[in-house]
């Protein structure tokens, strides 16, 4: 009986993984963008929605649990809208960037890049001045890559993703380095004390842009961008895996899609509390920008993308064939929404989830940053170039 039952789960198993990581079916929408009309590629039977256009350079938001929205931005606009969505509100207009906004509680926290501010946030409050701002922890600032994403975990706890300033930086998060040096991963705030501050979390990344958890695991992954000196082809944009003290390698180490190499770019032995280069779980092809990424709760679009995660790749400048920006447009990597589907809780492969933002002559009339899945179990996106605003990938009812 036992080898029968062998034999039956054997011829039976590809079958349970390909229900785990169902095949994506698309289809087309012709979608109208001032007057001309664009074709996106979609899985079927969801719909693209362009909710709100009137934002300026909208980067990376939070859902609250009454269900409005809070989105940061390139303006310095932190941004309220309430369902359904279609009328932004202006919170507060700040300097240093407000890339990004979560809450926790009653606290709304503003990532900004020299600081992480906090203020007691009410539904009925319609404007938040700059008094009542306060400064939760600083954070390293200077130039270059200088969005800092925040985000609550379901430990309650507060992290916070900031990249180096270039390819080659000699940047990363120890006590060994000075304050302003001290980028290129993910903090996490210790608040035991009456003066929070910052520890290491995960280590070595460019610049992660984005992360998010495992619904069920509970296990953080993020987003990488990839240096900008070894050309259009390599190395592969990361989505990694990142666990307390994991070292990702950057700016020391590459991974080139097979094994990781010592980058030549950057001069001297790296931090000798350095033991070993984790490789990222899955990669993008070289040159995409990776941004926001958000994992599909149970409940969020249907169930075939169940604990599966968004990607938004923004697009990056480069051109083939060396990577210079001057090249054809038209060569330019697209901008797309892409989906790691993942079986068991591990990562085992990427599919497009939304493209169709690049026209054949290289410009773009959306690119896309942050992405949620929202209340409602739709996937929300922001755009900052092209259309400034908010989209709604939904279920056609």
């Amino acid at each position: 009986m036992n080898f029968i039952f062998q034999i039956i789960v054997l011829f039976l198993l590809p079958y349970f993984v390909l229900a785990s990581t169902e095949n994506i079916q698309y289809e087309t929408q012709m979608f109208s963008i001032d007057g001309q009309q664009v074709q996106i590629k979609l899985p079927r039977g969801y719909q693209l929605e362009l909710l709100n256009d009137s934002l300026d350079g909208p980067r990376l938001f939070s859902f609250a649990d009454n269900g409005d929205l809070f989105i940061g931005s390139k303006s310095g606009r932190v941004y309220r809208l309430k369902p359904p969505y279609k009328h932004a509100e202006v919170l507060i207009k700040l300097s240093d960037y407000p890339h990004s906004v979560a809450i926790r509680g009653n606290q709304l926290l503003i990532a900004r890049t020299s600081g992480l501010y906090v203020t007691d946030f009410s539904f009925s409050d319609k404007k938040i001045s700059r008094k009542q701002l306060k400064l939760l922890a600083p954070l390293p600032g200077g130039g270059g890559h200088n969005s800092r994403t925040v985000a609550v975990g379901p430990d309650n706890r507060i992290y916070l993703s900031l990249g180096i300033s270039g390819n080659c930086s000699d940047e990363y998060i120890s006590d060994e380095y000075e304050f302003d040096d001290r980028r290129g991963g993910v903090l996490v705030l210790d608040e035991s004390s009456s003066k929070p501050n910052w520890q290491a979390f995960a280590t070595g990344l460019r610049n992660p842009v984005g992360f998010d958890w495992h619904p069920a695991t509970k296990i953080m992954y993020a987003s990488n961008n990839g240096p900008d000196h070894h050309g259009f082809e390599s190395p592969p944009e990361y989505f990694s895996k990142l666990e307390e003290n994991s070292f990702h390698g950057m700016p020391w180490f590459q991974f080139d899609g097979e094994k990781i190499f010592r980058d030549k770019c950057i001069p001297g032995k790296p931090p000798e509390n350095i033991q070993q280069v984790k490789k990222p779980v899955v990669t993008f092809l070289a040159r995409n920008a990776p941004m926001g990424v958000a994992f599909v709760p149970k409940d969020g679009m249907d169930k075939r993308f169940e604990h599966d995660a968004i990607v938004a790749l923004r697009g990056s400048w480069a051109t083939k064939p060396g990577g210079s920006y001057w090249g054809d447009n038209a060569t330019r990597r697209h901008p797309k929404l892409v989906m790691v589907r993942f079986d068991n809780g591990k990562a085992i492969s990427v599919d497009d989830l939304l493209t169709g933002f690049q026209l054949k002559d290289g410009d773009r009339w959306a690119r896309p940053v942050g992405v949620k899945v929202g209340p409602d179990g739709a996937v929300y996106f922001t755009s900052d170039s092209g259309v400034n605003g908010l989209f709604r990938l939904s279920k056609v009812k």
